[in-house]
């Protein structure tokens, strides 16, 4: 016979609180946005969070360091995504372009990065709904409820569905980096901002009868 077990998921918070204890312990310097990465990339295993900490370790040879767990795991600054929202927000195209490309000169998994922008994505709809539930996120709380503060719950709800159909779409793409640049733009094109901003095109009947 065999026993189950159904472990509960552990919140991103729980295993970067258990990390941090971890490494006051064994007196290892590190910076919590790493902690943060590694909580997330971890998925509420407090397991693999472990198996993912010994490497960023290893990695980096003493002290846990933002940048080198970036590397490590192919995510990038959080920065990033934030300026994303932001230049989506405010329609600047130059903005997204620019930030986009900063970013994928880095190399990054875009895979993860759509995958953190759907987090985020997650967190700006709780906080949005009638629950007003605020990110979980600590050290991106206050920038989610700010790009909150300028979107629709529609808004949010359209933007989480295009990524979440564009990330699939990346694996089929010729150039993953050229998916993610069309993913970005697909954002751009579809805000409904700007579609109630384009002025109606006339049919053709309109014009007969004009």
């Amino acid at each position: 016979r065999c026993l189950q077990f159904n472990l509960k998921r552990m919140s991103p918070s729980q295993i970067q609180g258990h990390l941090t204890e971890l490494l006051i312990q064994e007196k290892i310097e590190s910076e919590p946005q790493a902690l943060i990465l590694l909580a997330h990339a971890a998925d509420g295993s407090m397991r693999d969070a472990l198996s993912l900490l010994d490497q960023a370790i290893a990695y980096s040879g003493s002290d846990v360091k933002t940048e080198a767990v970036e590397t490590m795991l192919g995510a990038i600054s959080q920065d990033y995504l934030i300026n994303i929202l932001q230049a989506l927000i405010e329609q600047d195209a130059s903005t997204l372009l620019s930030t986009t490309r900063q970013l994928i000169e880095r190399n990054p998994d875009y895979q993860r990065v759509c995958s953190d922008l759907i987090q985020i994505l997650h967190q700006m709809a709780l906080y949005l709904s009638a629950a007003k539930i605020e990110p979980e996120d600590g050290f991106m709380k206050q920038d989610i409820m700010d790009c909150s503060a300028s979107l629709s719950a529609e808004e949010v709800q359209l933007y989480y569905q295009i990524i979440l159909q564009g990330r699939k779409d990346l694996d089929i793409s010729p150039d993953q980096s050229l998916g993610f640049e069309m993913l970005m733009l697909r954002l751009l094109a579809f805000s409904p901002q700007l579609q109630q901003e384009a002025p109606a095109q006339t049919t053709p009947l309109e014009k007969k009868s004009l």
